[in-house]
């Protein structure tokens, strides 16, 4: 791997090119074709390569908490973090694996499946719901995992994001899908998109990495890093441009 911006360098330091410049801070990191595809036959996994899940899996690592919402979950099939001998360092104070939060309007979600079934005790699952949630399916969802409701009929991200930090889950890593990423950008809440621009065309009608209201969040570039065709650019919310590097 190299990296080509903001200077060039040879085998840089992954870790610290995605180190958290605050505890509090909210990273988007999605994937996308080079004409703006956001997956291809419905999953991300057709539009990444070893380096690319280098990267997704290092982007855990460092992070306290990963926030996705249930059409993500349900599409890709999450499970449970596990530990990774590259996490020592980087989580070293920390539990050996940041928990999962899944964002769920309905709690439509396999609660008895493995995301809360094999989930260690250190870094349990993380519902975030609404109170237009069945209440017998918050009362299941409590059981089973750390319930956070956050707004009556949506989802009120802001609220969510400050439960999680009051969790002591201040750096966030959100791994999409679109809707959410969308959602969050409206809210302001986004700080840095670490984007992987994939080697390939793919048409179709997938939706780009942010589907849904309109919104306009200025972004500085920060860092791009090359390796095999795939492009890994580091965006910063422009009101944070002095926390790059």
């Amino acid at each position: 791997m190299r990296r080509i911006h903001p200077y060039a360098e040879d085998d840089p330091d992954i870790a610290a090119a995605y180190a958290y410049p605050r505890d509090h801070w909210l990273r988007l990191n999605m994937v996308a074709s080079a004409d703006g595809a956001a997956w291809v036959e419905g999953h991300s996994e057709g539009l990444s390569g070893r380096a690319d899940k280098r990267i997704f899996g290092l982007l855990r690592g460092l992070a306290d908490v990963v926030l996705a919402g249930a059409a993500t979950v349900r599409t890709e099939g999450y499970r449970p973090a596990r530990p990774r001998e590259s996490w020592r360092a980087p989580r070293e104070g920390r539990p050996p694996v940041p928990p999962i939060a899944v964002v769920t309007r309905l709690l439509d979600l396999d609660l008895g499946g493995p995301l809360f079934t094999e989930a260690e005790p250190y870094a349990r699952t993380i519902v975030i719901t609404t109170e237009a949630a069945p209440k017998e399916r918050r009362d299941e969802a409590a059981d089973k995992a750390v319930l956070i409701v956050a707004g009556e009929d949506r989802v009120d991200l802001a609220t969510a994001v400050e439960e999680l930090r009051g969790l002591g889950l201040g750096r966030i890593l959100c791994e999409g899908g679109p809707r959410i990423n969308a959602q969050l950008a409206a809210a302001g809440l986004v700080d840095e998109l670490a984007l992987t621009v994939s080697p390939l065309l793919a048409g179709g009608d997938a939706a780009r990495i942010l589907d849904g209201v309109a919104s306009r969040t200025p972004l500085t570039l920060a860092q791009v890093l090359e390796e095999d065709g795939f492009l890994f650019c580091r965006y910063l919310r422009e009101a944070h441009d002095d926390a790059a590097g």
